[in-house]
């Protein structure tokens, strides 16, 4: 735990400049946690002999995200082109005696999909009006969801939540997780519309209900990445980062809140 908090300290004293500022800033920091991600995304299924495309997948992910957040206009032709030259790279594999081919081709575009379109939600976020604001209130309610989850689990969880994907999730956890995440969310929306620039913007119940939304389903992206270490028989995805593991590790549940978060901005708020 104190080498969890040490590090989170200073990952936020990286972090906070970027969030504040924006642009390019912002625009490296969660690219390095995004590409470092995909290639970490990469050698867990190469543990298990499978055979994405290293280059293309992180490559991708980087043209993704560099075409969302500068060239918005050439998003979606930057995605598809990627995912055309992945099936074109394993086709030449198959040819050339690569048997599972396919599969392999599957997991290099679920990559681009995942940590690159929907990673790039990050992106997105920042660059609404006041973004730097709310992102301080969707990706801190993920924070204080995972951590009251982790909090209560640890000490009173006895119910196994999804013993084969994280044994050591528990419904105690999961309830923490919904309750601190709605208690998070209203708290955040009362401190910046008192002290910030979201005044009028959102009511407390609004920041509640995100806060619940994303306390109940953000999960799911700690889940999802546990399915895929659980699958290649690696316990974190790297060590690069002390007392977290490493980035795809702190990006998991980040993906889910990042997109929900969003959506929920535009379609009910702005």
């Amino acid at each position: 735990m104190r080498r969890r908090l040490i590090t989170a300290l200073g990952l936020a004293l990286i972090g906070m400049p970027a969030i504040i500022l924006g642009g390019i800033l912002y625009f490296l920091l969660m690219g390095t946690f995004l590409i470092g991600a995909a290639w970490e995304y990469v050698h867990l299924f190469r543990a298990v002999k499978f055979e994405p495309q290293m280059q293309i997948t992180v490559g991708g992910v980087a043209l993704v995200l560099i075409a969302r957040m500068f060239f918005s206009e050439y998003a979606m032709p930057v995605f598809a082109a990627t995912i055309l030259v992945a099936l074109a790279y394993h086709l030449y594999a198959y040819e050339r005696g690569r048997d599972h081919a396919a599969l392999d081709f599957g997991i290099t575009v679920a990559g681009l999909v995942y940590i690159g379109w929907i990673g790039a939600y990050l992106l997105d976020i920042r660059n609404l009006p006041e973004g730097g604001w709310w992102f301080m209130l969707v990706l801190p309610s993920v924070w204080l969801a995972d951590s009251g989850a982790y909090s209560i689990g640890r000490a009173y969880g006895n119910h196994k939540m999804a013993p084969r994907l994280s044994p050591k999730k528990s419904w105690e956890g999961y309830a923490a997780s919904v309750f601190t995440g709605m208690i998070g969310g209203a708290f955040l929306v009362y401190a910046y519309s008192a002290y910030g620039n979201l005044a009028g913007d959102i009511t407390i119940w609004q920041g509640a209900l995100l806060g619940l939304i994303l306390g109940a389903l953000s999960p799911l992206g700690d889940l999802g990445e546990s399915m895929f270490k659980r699958q290649s028989g690696i316990k974190d995805s790297s060590d690069i980062i002390p007392g977290h593991g490493g980035f795809f590790d702190r990006v998991d549940s980040w993906l889910w809140g990042a997109v929900i978060g969003y959506y929920f901005l535009v379609w009910f708020i702005l």
